[in-house]
């Protein structure tokens, strides 16, 4: 997915992969490099910190998952690695912080409260819908919506959270409606060098429930470009790949949160087709040699947009399953790439966004906007997947 062999000078660098049994797994065997596997038992920081011991000084820590840029930024510290600190990853880890950057950069943002101050009594300074969501989380797990705050913070008092972080891990925040937008790229120095505007079909918190996602590509004008660099600024993000999701209002658009990593499902697949910019190995070229020329991005004519679809599995309440009216979709002239599991193939139990995990998932295109929203609309209505017992799977 990284493709490490075409981000990284490994003649130029000496490069060092840490992570768990699991993850080293996933890099391809042939790749240079040093490898250490880390037990995984504790915290990241402290495991890495401890496996670089009498090794000289790195002079680059990277992070490709968004849930270790904390962690990353904590080893540079203990290192004396140049590059962010806590300080710098929190707005885009903590979404009361991003939310905050985000409003004193001059954008408009759902108005919100850590779930302390609301539970304290503090006002609540609008009426009607409200989303409950933790701090760091993402892909909407964790995340409920209630028809008041009043009921949000009943609910907590009453059922708790739901997950076993305390409230300081949460927070509320109205619901603003409308279309819900992600605009991918790199970006180098704060200013996006490449970037794709897409338009959500379904949304994230309807998979996380147990219904079909995709996106559709679409323009992006100048005013999505410069509300992305003003977002990217707001909240520090310099040179990194980025997932911004914003709300399509008639008064504008409303920030919403942004991701210092590319997207999931096949938001990168997508970009590149549409593109021919490979976000995850540009990124490495970009943070491992300063100065590098911008990656050139070819122009995506109105009829060559590109869409990703998933179904999900978690929420099947069982290992493996059928998959019925998907003919018509998958042998469609618009599918570039079809991923079904058979009866045979057990999908994942846990929340997920990879092809491997799910019952169903992949690309449409090269057709214009309103046909790939069309063709996922007339999708999600006909595919339907039925949870099978493992007796009855013939395993």
């Amino acid at each position: 997915m990284i493709r490490y062999a075409n981000g990284l000078d490994f003649e130029a660098h000496e490069v060092t992969f840490i992570g768990t049994a699991e993850r080293m797994a996933t890099l391809p065997a042939r790749l240079p490099g040093t490898r250490i596997e880390r037990p995984g038992t504790g915290a990241t920081e402290t495991e890495v910190v401890a496996a670089l011991a009498g090794q000289p000084q790195p002079d680059l820590v990277i992070a490709q998952s968004e849930f270790d840029l904390i962690a990353a930024a904590r080893i540079r510290e203990a290192l004396g690695v140049p590059g962010p600190r806590e300080a710098d990853v929190l707005p885009v880890r903590d979404k009361v912080m991003m939310k905050a950057a985000a409003s004193r950069g001059g954008l408009r943002v759902p108005r919100y409260l850590p779930l302390t101050s609301a539970l304290a009594g503090a006002a609540i300074p609008w009426r009607g819908r409200t989303v409950l969501k933790p701090l760091d989380g993402a892909s909407s797990q964790g995340v409920r919506v209630f028809d008041t705050a009043e009921a949000a913070l009943e609910t907590v008092r009453r059922d708790g959270l739901p997950s076993d972080t305390g409230p300081s891990g949460f927070e509320i925040e109205e619901f603003v409606s409308g279309p819900i937008i992600h605009v991918d790229g790199l970006a180098v120095d704060g200013t996006p060098v490449t970037l794709q505007a897409s338009r959500y079909v379904g949304t994230c918190l309807g998979y996380a429930e147990g219904s079909p996602l995709g996106s559709v590509q679409t323009d992006t004008p100048p005013a999505v470009v410069e509300w992305t660099t003003a977002c990217l600024r707001a909240v520090g993000i310099t040179t990194s790949l980025f997932h911004l999701e914003g709300i399509e209002t008639p008064d504008g658009l409303v920030f919403l949160e942004v991701a210092s990593r590319f997207g999931g499902a096949g938001v990168a697949d997508t970009f590149e087709l549409a593109t021919g910019v490979h976000m995850p190995s540009v990124q490495l070229r970009a943070l491992s040699t300063p100065g590098a020329s911008a990656p050139e991005a070819r122009p995506a004519g109105p009829d060559a947009r590109y869409a990703w679809f998933i179904f999900p599995g978690h929420t099947l309440g069982a290992k493996f399953c059928t998959i019925e009216g998907a003919d018509e979709f998958r042998h469609s002239p618009l599918t570039w790439r079809w991923v079904q599991r058979t009866e045979d193939e057990p999908v994942s139990q846990a929340l997920s966004y990879a092809e491997y995990d799910v019952p169903v998932a992949g690309i449409v295109g090269p057709a214009p906007t309103a046909v790939l929203e069309q063709f996922l609309r007339d999708m999600f209505a006909s595919v339907k997947v039925t949870a099978v017992d493992k007796a009855d799977s013939h395993v």
